[in-house]
């Protein structure tokens, strides 16, 4: 058992130190947990989206507070109530519309990032994994929130994605029932996915965090060189005065400053989003009611979702629906299919550097055809060399990485 001070005053650091551990706590999880020194501002991607998280936590309970999740009373609770009758209640939604559009751009930036300097191999698998968890979480987020609007593209977008759920040709629609509570979107509809947005999803999210923060402390940050740096060894320097020549810095408080330059710099962007350009969230058609007898002229996902639903379209129902299934989880075999013994930038890295902007280039066509109308061919056809280009890619992956002479 532990020894307490009788002599301790009560809620003073040494009395909640023995109670709760809080310097060793301060220690492992900042004074001493150290980062490398050379790396950039894109390495503070990961506090970014904590904070924009943590927005649209708060936004979200204000919103919550006059949300009615009812068929018939959310379109004008949200168009109405909120955006007219509330005070400042179009500024929460905003807020939050706009959260939920950057966080995914920073998602993909700080996931390209993490491609581009090989913070996925060499111990650092579970970091990888856990953070391809969190996309596919935030994902559901995202798709649960938009149907909570009640508008004609919330509709008709849930109308589209759950029958994927019905597998093709094995014509699976009581699944797709069971999922929506009804034979179409409806109240069981409604009520279950604002369920999901507001508890199970957010409480899954927070949890995949702390794994994700977790798996970063043993095998500790990459760097832009890929440098093995012996963290022990670098953080006696730093203790011993000679901070020079280390070539590690404590978390907090001098890397978690600059951090929180970067994040000032980001709400600066996010905030003018949220004032001058928050229309670039709200799709036009989703300001019209629900209607289950009126279908949109084109149905199409959020842009960040819009990548793999190209993949989705060129093909037939059932190759279609392989392809879009093999997309949304490819990326999680990024460590295993890359058999390079090397962890570096890839400008350093041969064929890789090829195949990495390759692969950025081509999610961003597929994203850009993606919005597109499948009407006209010479699109249809882009879309279709970009969904194979997509594939090809990965294919070749294993082969040119395990050709690559080790630096």
């Amino acid at each position: 058992m532990a020894h307490f001070d009788e002599n301790a005053k009560p809620f003073s650091q040494k009395w909640l130190d023995e109670r709760l551990a809080v310097s060793t706590l301060k220690r492992v999880l900042q004074t001493e947990y150290w980062i490398p020194k050379n790396i950039n501002f894109l390495w503070a991607m990961g506090m970014v989206l904590a904070a924009t998280f943590g927005i649209l936590l708060v936004s979200g309970i204000f919103l919550l507070m006059y949300y009615k999740p009812d068929t018939n009373l959310a379109f004008d609770s949200v168009n109405y109530t909120i955006m007219s009758e509330v005070g400042y209640g179009w500024l929460w939604r905003h807020i939050h519309g706009v959260g939920a559009s950057v966080v995914f751009l920073i998602i993909y930036i700080h996931m390209f990032v993490g491609i581009y300097y090989g913070s996925y191999k060499r111990g650092r698998e579970l970091i990888w994994l856990s953070g391809m968890l969190l996309f596919v979480t935030f994902s559901a987020e995202a798709f649960s929130g938009y149907m909570l609007p009640w508008g004609q593209m919330s509709y008709w977008a849930g109308m589209v994605i759950t029958n994927l759920f019905s597998g093709g040709s094995l014509e699976a629609y009581g699944l797709v029932e069971w999922i929506r509570g009804d034979y179409v979107p409806g109240d069981a509809f409604l009520t279950r996915f604002f369920m999901l947005h507001v508890l199970l999803l957010p409480l899954a999210i927070i949890g995949l965090i702390v794994l994700h923060f977790g798996t970063l402390r043993l095998p500790h940050v990459n760097n832009q060189d890929g440098e093995e740096i012996d963290f022990e060894e670098a953080a006696e320097l730093y203790k011993a005065g000679k901070v020079k020549e280390s070539k590690v810095i404590p978390f907090s408080p001098v890397f978690l400053s600059k951090d929180v330059f970067v994040m000032g710099v980001y709400f600066i962007f996010f905030f003018y989003l949220v004032f001058y350009h928050f229309e670039f969230a709200m799709d036009p058609v989703n300001f019209d009611p629900a209607d289950g007898l009126k279908t949109p002229a084109h149905i199409y996902p959020e842009w960040y979702f819009l990548w793999s639903y190209e993949i989705l379209r060129p093909f037939s129902k059932d190759l279609g629906l392989i392809a879009f299934g093999i997309a949304q989880v490819i990326f999680f075999a990024l460590p295993f299919l890359d058999r390079s013994p090397n962890v570096a930038p890839a400008s350093r890295r041969g064929l890789f550097k090829y195949w990495f902007w390759a692969m950025l280039i081509d999610m961003i066509i597929l994203t850009f055809m993606g919005k597109l109308p499948p009407t006209d061919a010479l699109f249809a056809n882009i879309g279709l060399i970009a969904a194979l280009t997509f594939f090809a890619l990965w294919i070749a992956l294993p082969i040119i990485t395990k050709k690559e002479k080790k630096l």
